[in-house]
């Protein structure tokens, strides 16, 4: 199988897995491809951990969960150095935490308080801790996938939007359709059903150097002149919006940061490379988009106030730039 033929199969078993879901998992795929990390949003049961999971499980990766709680350390994330005794000598030795996992789920990350997020999210950025001195790596195949549910902030410590800006890509997961849900009502009873006869066998999960491979793929996807504009004119129109529409001038407090502009490259290449192609359309910018960008617009007190989300600012600014 090709590279690109695995990775479809990867999606592919993620899709009979998690139900209804389609784009969120294409949007975990792009994610991990453009070597990224995901916030991924949604009601409780929506399957956001089952899907993080499901990429995981057809990996040949560690996997590495998190539950975040608000009595959580900084400590507890990233590890810390343990005093030893043999043959009556001591010494401190360095025990890593959960964040050394090739794909680690941060669950709920806003119930953890800011020193604990901050200690998650310069693993991130800069795929390293450093504990007592010493600078640990992270593995070369490394990427974070957090959950935060959007109805309960009670207790909660939201992340800063300067924070948020250090996620590749927003998720957000709503409810299926009619025949999605009985579908899920139906797997989930054959999973719960004791299996007779022959156990079924797993596949066999697929290599870290596919992603690897996939990754020099898709940075070879060519990018032409007039995307490359496209792709700054709408960044720019998140920060200068006062040039397409007052409206969205009324709406828009602070645009999307460069790594907005850099994520958008990204998510459209790898986009464009599951689509089977080698060269980036407007369709593949458009299609991640509200994605990449979603969390990286403050809004005005008037949007708010006139219940405008960044979905709609950014339906807005699509309508308005000028499409290549």
């Amino acid at each position: 199988m090709t590279v690109h033929e695995q990775i479809l199969e990867l999606k592919a078993r993620m899709q009979r897995s998690i139900i209804g879901q389609e784009e969120v998992i294409d949007r975990l795929i792009i994610g991990l491809l453009a070597d990224g990390n995901v916030l991924v949003e949604g009601l409780p049961g929506l399957a956001k951990t089952r899907a993080i999971k499901s990429l995981a499980k057809n990996l040949a990766a560690e996997f590495s969960r998190i539950q975040f709680t608000p009595d959580l350390l900084p400590a507890d994330v990233t590890g810390t150095e343990i005093y030893y005794s043999a043959g009556g000598e001591g010494q401190f030795k360095f025990q890593a935490g959960p964040i050394f996992g090739n794909v680690v789920l941060a669950d709920e990350i806003n119930r953890a308080p800011a020193k604990v997020q901050a200690a998650l999210l310069e693993a991130m950025e800069e795929r390293q801790v450093t504990v007592a001195g010493t600078t640990h790596k992270m593995p070369e195949l490394f990427m974070v996938m957090a959950t935060q549910n959007p109805i309960e902030q009670e207790g909660t410590y939201p992340l800063p939007e300067a924070q948020m800006d250090r996620f590749l890509m927003h998720i957000m997961i709503g409810y299926g359709d009619e025949a999605s849900e009985a579908q899920v009502i139906r797997l989930v009873r054959q999973e719960s059903t004791p299996e007779t006869g022959k156990k079924k066998e797993e596949p066999t999960p697929i290599p870290q150097e596919v992603i690897f491979n996939a990754r020099n793929e898709i940075a070879a996807i060519h990018t032409s002149e007039a995307i490359e504009a496209y792709l700054v004119d709408v960044v720019f129109a998140t920060r200068y919006p006062e040039r397409y529409s007052e409206e969205l001038k009324s709406w828009v407090e602070v645009g999307a940061s460069p790594r907005g502009g850099i994520g958008l490259d990204k998510c459209s290449r790898a986009h464009a490379w599951l689509q089977g192609r080698d060269f980036v359309t407007p369709e593949d910018v458009r299609a991640v988009v509200h994605n990449v960008l979603r969390h990286r617009l403050i809004l005005s007190y008037e949007a708010n106030a006139e219940g405008i989300g960044p979905d709609r600012v950014i339906k807005e600014i699509m309508a308005q730039v000028a499409v290549p």
